[in-house]
């Protein structure tokens, strides 16, 4: 099966890398619609999540310094801060805390616009080599 890049998840979340330039970081930014919306008019957290996890997986990608591997994440802990809204520009930064040939530790945080912190996540990668 070939790759697609952007991966779908991506592009169904409207997730966009904006920044790659450092190995093991990545940049993403994604606008907030009404698709992300739960009944009380915030982004439903899972959606956040799904930002979170994409961005460490593409930074544990590139900290790996191989191009010929993927990553699955083992476990993710999730802290909400305050509620993202309709119309909001989301921003995410993750970076590998601890890179490895087998486990790689990433963090990451997602802010609004305005550089309010909107959520944190801790996670953890596993590495494998792929084969083609």
């Amino acid at each position: 099966m070939a790759l697609q890049i952007p991966p779908n998840c991506d592009l169904t979340l409207g997730l966009t890398c904006v920044d790659k330039s450092v190995p093991g970081q990545t940049v993403w930014t994604m606008k907030v619609d009404e698709r992300f919306l739960n009944p009380a008019g915030i982004v439903q957290g899972g959606f956040i999540a799904a930002m979170l996890d994409s961005a460490m997986g593409a930074s544990a990608v590139t900290g790996a310094g191989k191009k010929n591997i993927s990553v699955a994440n083992t476990e993710m802990k999730v802290s909400f801060l305050r509620p993202a809204k309709l119309g909001s520009t989301l921003t995410c930064t993750a970076q590998v805390l601890k890179p490895g040939s087998v486990i790689s530790f990433l963090e990451a945080k997602v802010i609004d616009e305005a550089g309010l912190l909107i959520a944190t996540a801790s996670s953890s990668y596993l590495i494998k080599e792929r084969s083609e």
